[in-house]
């Protein structure tokens, strides 16, 4: 009897050492249409979509001189700036590794890192008028310490793009649900003239995410 290349006792074998939790992601990135999306673009993530939406919601990148990408990886954020503002100079910052972008000068170390704001300014080569949060902090299973580590990295951005951000420019990060806590909301409304919540529709329903979009910086204080 003719056989196929395939074996599908190997298949089912496979899938057996998955974990529920494992199936699940794995169904739902092969049925979800931004991902398909993005693989039709040339994007390397779904998250490029978020970032899309919230462009054309808000006006965020036309226009844009220079532009940091904080937690760059895998690179969607800045592929999308790039093609939106191609004479844009933009850096990124990341833990993780992130393959070459064209035009974008990329870091591969911790934003945490004493040394990593003055390494983003010295590359960018003048005061950014859009800085990019998409940080999120590794999960550890417990979500009051998820959440905790995670707003730590958006202040951290905040704190970053108040100190470096030109007169008029936009500061853009992911918040979980809640959204921003209330000493960190103060700072930005302290220094932008406007800060809203937002969810594009690429996040997924089930997601915790939102985006806090300031935008009008009004200099440092």
């Amino acid at each position: 009897m003719a056989r196929s290349g395939r074996n599908p006792d190997r298949r089912v074998r496979t899938a057996k050492k998955r974990t529920a939790s494992s199936t699940r992601w794995l169904e739902r990135q092969l049925n979800d249409p931004y991902v398909k999306q993005a693989k039709a673009d040339g994007y390397r993530s779904r998250a490029a979509y978020k970032l899309l939406e919230l462009d054309e919601r808000f006006g965020l990148i036309r226009g844009a001189k220079r532009v940091v990408d904080l937690g760059i990886a895998p690179g969607g954020w800045s592929q999308v700036v790039r093609a939106r503002a191609p004479k844009a100079q933009v850096v990124g910052i990341d833990l993780l590794p992130t393959d070459p972008i064209e035009g974008v000068t990329i870091f591969e170390m911790d934003f945490m890192d004493d040394g990593a704001p003055a390494a983003l300014e010295e590359a960018l080569g003048g005061t950014p008028d859009l800085v990019l949060s998409d940080m999120a902090a590794n999960t550890v299973g417990h979500k009051q310490t998820d959440h905790l580590r995670t707003m730590a990295l958006v202040e951290a951005g905040a704190w970053f793009a108040t100190e470096t951000l030109e007169p008029g420019g936009a500061f853009v990060a992911k918040v979980l649900a809640g959204g921003t806590d209330a000493e960190l909301l103060s700072l930005l409304k302290k220094h932008f003239t406007s800060v809203k919540h937002a969810k594009p529709p690429a996040s997924r329903k089930g997601s915790t995410e939102w985006y806090v979009v300031a935008q009008g910086f009004k200099g440092p204080a």
